[in-house]
């Protein structure tokens, strides 16, 4: 295989789509929302994109082994034509990212797309219970429409940048004078989190124009909840059973 082997899965005919990206990473919250698009719009793939820059493994579902990939898929979103790119995989080197993104960005630019929106978390180290969306952008009007939607665009946060696809995306998204925008839903970092993955959705509705469903969300989201107390009751006991250590000794 070489490098990179692009697969044509499908030719769709789109008008001014928007790039989403959705690869794993902090609470999976990128790809929940992105994976969340593909269930809720009709959607068909149009591109999978294999790469040796990929770890060296398939995926096994029922039984069916698969290549490790990327995919992108054509989202039609309340009349608003989107392109929705998953993977469970990034690339396990630096020069593996950016080749990658250089290749994606390659196809996403010949289907049409001008704008992008990548998608991730943002650590906070302690479970919460307010989301915010923080932001970065490539363009001061970029910044102001989406500072308008709620997302905080503070200073020198993310702490140590923005790392693998989602801030290559920026990088060389800008070098190719495209619009684009990372939007980072505040997570523990410690669970997958649906909450947070629909606070960066209610974002591209206002931002592209669409609705959607969240109630299968809502329902992870639930699920999820329940894990959060049950952590939440076991620290309380082993603060319990620390405090009275100390007090016996």
């Amino acid at each position: 295989m070489d490098e990179f082997d692009v697969e044509t899965l499908a030719e769709p005919s789109l008008s001014d789509p928007v790039l989403i990206e959705g690869l794993p990473g902090v609470g999976h919250v990128g790809k929940l929302a992105a994976e969340h698009l593909l269930e809720e719009f009709e959607s068909e793939p149009v591109r999978r994109i294999y790469s040796e820059h990929f770890p060296p493994q398939v995926n096994v579902e029922d039984g069916r082994a698969k290549l490790a990939c990327a995919e992108l898929h054509a989202v039609e979103a309340d009349g608003e034509d989107l392109l929705v790119l998953t993977g469970d995989h990034q690339p396990q080197e630096s020069a593996g990212h950016y080749r990658l993104t250089d290749r994606l960005l390659d196809v996403a630019t010949d289907l049409g797309v001008e704008r992008l929106f990548a998608l991730g978390g943002v650590p906070t180290g302690e479970l919460i219970d307010e989301y915010d969306v923080i932001g970065a952008a490539t363009g001061e009007e970029f910044v102001d429409d989406l500072e308008d939607t709620g997302v905080e665009f503070r200073e020198d946060q993310p702490a140590g940048g923005i790392v693998g696809v989602s801030g290559l995306l920026l990088g060389l998204g800008e070098r190719r004078d495209l619009d684009a925008a990372c939007l980072m839903g505040e997570t523990s970092g410690y669970l997958v989190d649906p909450k947070s993955a629909r606070t960066i959705l209610e974002v591209l509705e206002e931002s592209i124009g669409f609705a959607v469903d969240f109630d299968s969300l809502e329902e992870r989201a639930d699920e999820m909840e329940e894990v959060v107390q049950k952590i939440q009751q076991m620290e309380g006991g082993q603060q319990a059973t620390d405090d009275n250590l100390r007090y016996i000794g």
